[in-house]
Formats: structure tokens, C-alpha cells, sequence
């Protein structure tokens, strides 16, 4: 027995790279837990269950490959690409997110290491490589790097630091935004390779020094981000400040034309009533009913309402050019787009296609109406979009209008539905039914809520 406890010892506290590998497996998918804890935090993500449970399994078996079967510097390529490949798919995020989460997390781990590497082995007298390779070091070491980054990821979740709105962010901005990232991977690459190079000799002043200089780094890059994120947020809000005024000044115009119009309103009315001329009072009444629909219409159409500057805007300009073009548009907005679980970049660009064509295909019908109505269904837990148009063609074949190049339109490509299968066939938890009557062409998107 004093045999058996004396190898166990002997195994822990020398070098072993075969147990240090072993205990890097359960280490990996703890290693992933924790930065994807730090980038739900610092992009605001909102994913799913099932999403978390893929992305934490996929970056930890990357991170296996590479540390098995791959060396220097190829583990390093692999682990990346690797890396970008598995977020984009898993988080469903657009190329500036993508780059955002793969590198973020690397320099919060490489300023956890230089805090910590270098006063530890100085402090237990020992090597960089034991560091590394003894268990019994390996280990406290690591769960002393993941305490501290859990910790900051606490305190800015916390504080609320996070970097939204980046879908709407022009491609300058975007541009320099990539350029800044990928520098920074450069110098992760080679803070990295020197520092497991020299860190034995390296003076606990230098690594002091070279903590602040990386902490300041991280913090002005996310500031900088952070900051070009709240300009285009501000930005979009100033534009739908400017589609909400021209929303006010045909407000305002209707209910003074009512304002004008009450007494001529209310004196056609007693002539029918005073006629008893029922079918002419209700054939009055449905044109009048018309224009209030209008109103009400307009009052719906603010951001107050419409908790999103995009979707607003979107909405707003799609409805406008619906009435220049003398389709009559009922709105119903019930709908928290906080709680849409999903993209909003996907989103708008799936109502924006559904709009388009609905405004296309009334347009040229006798009936010229489109109806659309936000909603929840709480019995089902999803969030509800509802389109209907009068259309022309009763001959269209909704099982086919989804493949690419089928199309109506004249000087048009026919991508439009086919680039809303894509977008569907990536969110799982997102469905879209089309039926159609005689008179009706109906799209319904359902957006199901998975709890978190």
C-alpha cells in the first residue's frame, strides 16, 4: 500500500506529460465553459441550450486535437480556424462577432497568464516547464488563471459591459475593427512563444510590466469597440427619430383633415340616419373605418412600440412605400423584440424579403392589402409573424417559390425566398408556413422560445 501511495506521489509531482494530458480532457471542456461564459457575457448573446452544449463540446475537442496530435505552430493555425468555424456555426454569429469571441478570450487568457505564471513559479521555486507538466502544480496553477477570468467576466456582467448592436456597423468601422483584432492575434502568437521561451528568466518587474501593458490593451480595444458599437446604435436611433417625425407629420395631417372634416362627418351620418338609409350608412361607415385604420396605423408605428431602431426603420420605410403605391396596410404590433431570440441581422433580413414581396405582389392585384401582425403565442412559447397579401397570380406554386432563381418579378434573380430557406435551414428553432387562398397570400413566421 505505502508502494501504491509512494507512485501516485512520484506521478503527481514530476513531470508527466501522459497524466497532464489526461487531466487536460476534463480541463478542456471546463476551458470552454469559461470562455463561452465570458463571450455570452461580453457580446450579449442570447443562444440556446442545445447551442451551448454543441459549442462547448466541439472547442473542447478541437482543443484536444491540437494538444495531441498537432505541434508547434500548427496547433496554434488549426486551433483558430478551427475556432472561428465552430462559433460561427454553433452562436450563429456574423463575421465581426466571430472574430470578436474567438480572439477576446485569448488576450483575457494571456493576461491571466502573465499575472500569474511568473510570481507563482518564483514564489515555489520551481521551473516554467513544472509548471506546465507537474500535476500538482499544472493544476492549481490552471484553476487560479479560470477563478480570476471567471471573476472579471462576473464583474462586467455585473456591470453591465458588454458590446452590442454590432450587425448595423458600417464597413469601415467594421473594417478596423478586424484589422485591430488580428493584430492583436499576432501578438498573442508571439507574447505566447516567448513567453514559454524565456518566462524562467524573465524578472517579475518585466512580467509586472507586461500585465499592465496587455491589460491596457484589452481594455482600450473593448472600449474602442464598445464605443463604435453606441455610435451606431446612436446613429440608428437618430433615424428612426427622423422616420418617426415623418410618421408624426402624416399623423398630424390626418387628424386635422378629421379635425376639419368632423362636421361634415357627423352631419352625413345623421342624413343617413335620419333617412334610415342603413346600407348607405354602412357602406359609408367601412370608408370611414378605412381612413381610421390609417391613423391607427400611424400610431402604432413608433419606437416606443417597436423596440428595435432596425426593425423600425424597416418597418416604417416598407410601409410607406406600401401607401405610395395605394395598398391599404394594417399593422397589429403585440411583440417584445428583446425576447425574439434570434439574430436580429437574420430577422430583419427575413421580414425585409416577406415585406418586399407581399408589397410586390398586392401591387399588382385588384385588391391591393397587406396585413401584418406581431405577436406572441404564450400556450406555444413562440413569437408569431404573421403576412398577408392580395395577390394576382393564383396559380403560384408555394412549394417551389423557395428555390433558387423561381421568381415573379420582372428584372428580378429570385433569390429572395431562396436566401430565406438558407437562413431558416441555420436556426433550428425558427419555422415559416406558407398557405394561400382565393383572395389571400399568407407567410407565417414562428419564432419557438427555448428556455435558457
Amino acid at each position: 500500500m505505502t508502494e501504491f501511495f509512494n507512485n501516485i506521489w512520484i506521478a503527481l509531482s514530476t513531470q508527466n506529460q501522459g497524466l497532464i494530458k489526461l487531466l487536460s480532457i476534463p480541463l478542456a471542456f471546463l476551458e470552454s465553459s469559461l470562455i463561452l461564459y465570458f463571450i455570452c457575457t461580453i457580446l450579449n448573446l442570447k443562444i440556446l441550450n442545445r447551442e451551448k452544449i454543441l459549442y462547448i463540446i466541439c472547442t473542447a475537442l478541437v482543443s484536444l486535437i491540437s494538444l495531441f496530435f498537432l505541434s508547434s505552430p500548427f496547433n496554434i493555425i488549426f486551433n483558430y480556424i478551427s475556432l472561428f468555424i465552430v462559433i460561427h456555426f454553433t452562436l450563429k454569429t456574423n463575421l465581426l462577432r466571430t472574430i470578436i469571441a474567438a480572439i477576446l478570450p485569448s488576450l483575457l487568457f494571456l493576461i491571466a497568464e502573465s499575472l500569474v505564471f511568473n510570481p507563482y513559479i518564483t514564489l515555489l521555486n520551481i521551473t516554467y516547464s513544472d509548471a506546465l507538466f507537474v500535476p500538482i502544480y499544472k493544476l492549481p496553477v490552471s484553476f487560479l488563471m479560470y477563478l480570476i477570468i471567471f471573476l472579471f467576466t462576473f464583474v462586467i456582467r455585473h456591470k453591465k459591459v458588454f458590446i452590442n448592436v454590432l450587425d448595423d456597423v458600417d464597413k469601415k468601422s467594421k473594417s478596423a475593427i478586424i484589422a485591430n483584432l488580428i493584430f492583436g492575434l499576432v501578438y498573442i502568437i508571439v507574447e505566447v512563444m516567448i513567453t514559454m521561451k524565456y518566462i524562467d528568466i524573465l524578472p517579475l518587474a518585466y512580467t509586472f510590466s507586461n500585465f499592465i501593458m496587455l491589460l491596457l490593451y484589452f481594455c482600450i480595444n473593448l472600449s474602442s469597440i464598445s464605443k463604435v458599437a453606441k455610435l451606431s446604435t446612436t446613429t440608428k436611433q437618430l433615424e428612426s427619430a427622423e422616420e418617426y417625425n415623418k410618421t408624426l407629420h402624416i399623423l398630424h395631417d390626418n387628424v386635422r383633415g378629421f379635425k376639419h372634416d368632423f362636421d361634415n362627418i357627423v352631419t352625413t351620418i345623421g342624413g343617413y340616419i335620419n333617412t334610415n338609409d342603413m346600407e348607405g350608412l354602412k357602406k359609408y361607415y367601412v370608408q370611414l373605418e378605412h381612413d381610421c385604420e390609417r391613423v391607427n396605423n400611424l400610431y402604432i408605428l413608433n419606437p416606443n412600440s417597436i423596440n428595435n431602431p432596425g426593425i423600425y426603420n424597416l418597418l416604417t420605410s416598407k410601409y410607406h412605400e406600401a401607401i405610395q403605391k395605394g395598398i391599404d396596410v394594417n399593422i397589429y404590433y403585440l411583440l417584445d423584440l428583446n425576447d425574439l431570440q434570434m439574430e436580429i441581422y437574420d430577422f430583419a433580413r427575413i421580414l425585409g424579403i416577406l415585406l418586399d414581396n407581399a408589397i410586390d405582389a398586392s401591387e399588382h392585384s385588384k385588391e391591393k392589402v397587406i396585413n401584418i401582425s406581431f405577436g406572441k403565442d404564450h400556450r406555444k412559447n413562440q413569437n408569431i409573424i404573421f403576412i398577408e397579401n392580395s395577390y394576382a397570380n393564383k396559380d403560384v406554386d408555394i412549394n417551389r417559390i423557395f428555390e433558387k432563381g423561381i421568381t415573379e418579378k420582372e428584372n428580378h434573380t429570385g433569390l429572395g425566398l431562396w436566401e430565406v430557406r438558407k437562413i431558416l435551414s441555420k436556426n433550428h428553432h425558427v419555422h415559416l408556413h406558407t398557405t394561400k387562398t382565393d383572395t389571400l397570400f399568407k407567410q407565417q413566421l414562428e419564432i419557438h422560445c427555448e428556455s435558457k
